[in-house]
């Protein structure tokens, strides 16, 4: 079973900002290490370049390749200090270039996720997820897949909004995706489909392994402000069939939960919610 509801968890929904910062900081540590060292072999060089100037002098050698030895070692130590000025120079300017690059691969990740991922609830949102199941469609229509298309709406839930408050309801929606998302294999899609309503897009699976799926989000419980609310959802699925579209396994999924709905057909679950 897949115990994580997605790659974007609620509880700390940062969008991979601190992962991208701290891959940030050990490039930066790296790269500050390399031109750490390349300075210190240049100095090493202007070191030893003045040494042999200095034997050089003491043993009455007066010129150095044909240049005087003191102009001769004046224009190194020039010239490998104005190269590991310009070297510190680039460097920076590169450090900056990198930042900049970093923050703008922040901005992307964050509307990449905002693009797919519910803020509340950390599961895939309805965009996404439309996208997704045309995309599954027409996979199990090339290769003749079975695929199951489940609507999940929860019981009453204006009644907790209205009796203990918008937090707890909040509360309610997060917990009932955990549950969908730890009931559900890695390969399916958990898809929070619009306010108390949630979408299950289960691959290679009958109506059959679905009461297996329904059989784990059962008995939970609610406690909110020290009240135990028992927590109900009615659920409406259609089985992939070939030729149908999307428009058709969604309208068949939610007159299946409509009619189970108006039959009073509902799973009952208590769901188990730290007091708010």
């Amino acid at each position: 079973m897949n115990q994580t509801i997605a790659p974007l968890t609620s509880e700390h929904a940062d969008y991979g900002v601190e992962e991208i910062r701290a891959n940030q900081r050990k490039l930066e540590r790296r790269d500050l290490w390399v031109w750490g060292n390349a300075m210190i072999v240049i100095l090493s060089l202007t070191a030893l370049v003045m040494a042999l100037s200095v034997s050089f002098y003491f043993e009455g050698a007066k010129t150095l390749f044909g240049w005087k030895v003191s102009l001769a070692v004046r224009a190194l130590v020039t010239m490998v200090v104005f190269f590991t000025g310009y070297m510190v120079y680039q460097h920076l300017r590169l450090r900056a270039i990198q930042r900049q690059l970093s923050e703008r691969q922040i901005e992307a990740e964050v509307f990449r996720r905002l693009a797919m991922f519910d803020p509340l609830t950390g599961l895939y949102n309805r965009r996404f997820a439309e996208q997704r199941l045309r995309a599954e469609i027409a996979r199990s229509e090339r290769r003749g897949l079975s695929m199951l298309v489940v609507l999940v709406d929860l019981n009453d839930f204006k009644t907790i909004n209205d009796t203990h408050g918008h937090l707890a309801g909040d509360m309610v929606l997060k917990e009932f995706a955990k549950c969908l998302s730890s009931s559900t294999r890695g390969s399916d899609l958990a898809v929070r489909w619009g306010g108390d309503e949630f979408l299950l897009v289960l691959l290679d699976c009958d109506t059959t392994q679905l009461q297996l799926v329904l059989k784990r989000l059962e008995g939970f419980r609610v406690e909110v402000n020290g009240h135990v609310e028992t927590v109900t959802f009615s659920v409406g699925a259609k089985s992939y069939e070939p030729g149908d579209s999307f428009e058709s396994v969604i309208a068949g999924a939610d007159r299946d939960l409509y009619r189970n709905k108006t039959n009073g057909k509902a799973a009952k679950s208590e769901l188990a919610v730290v007091p708010v």
